[in-house]
């Protein structure tokens, strides 16, 4: 009974942190971390060129405006903090790597 009630319970602590993961606040919070270091890295000419904004309806929506030459940076910040992001959080910063890199691929054509 004791390795049932153990693995619901880890069960349901997965569940939440799947959830917890794609949650506003917390994609918010890496957001605001990864341009953090994005700018740091950034030569001074460019960290003005580095900025999100989130949508004040559509909470998971976040715009990304940065300078194609800062793009280097934020690509470099995300994938420094890759490892620290739960599961979910990380799979949507991939996917938001994964678009950039074919933006800017389109920008080369």
């Amino acid at each position: 009974m004791k390795e049932i009630t153990d693995m619901l319970s880890k069960m349901s602590s997965d569940i939440s942190g799947l959830k917890d993961g794609l949650d506003p606040e917390n994609i918010a919070f890496w957001y605001k971390k990864i341009i953090e270091e994005a700018k740091e890295m950034a030569p001074p000419w460019l960290v003005d060129k580095i900025n999100v904004k989130q949508d004040p309806i559509l909470y998971l929506k976040f715009n990304l405006d940065i300078s194609k030459r800062a793009v280097r940076y934020l690509m470099i910040a995300i994938a420094d903090n890759l490892d620290d992001m739960p599961y979910t959080t990380r799979l949507y910063f991939l996917k938001v790597q994964e678009i950039v890199s074919q933006e800017m691929d389109k920008s080369l054509v």
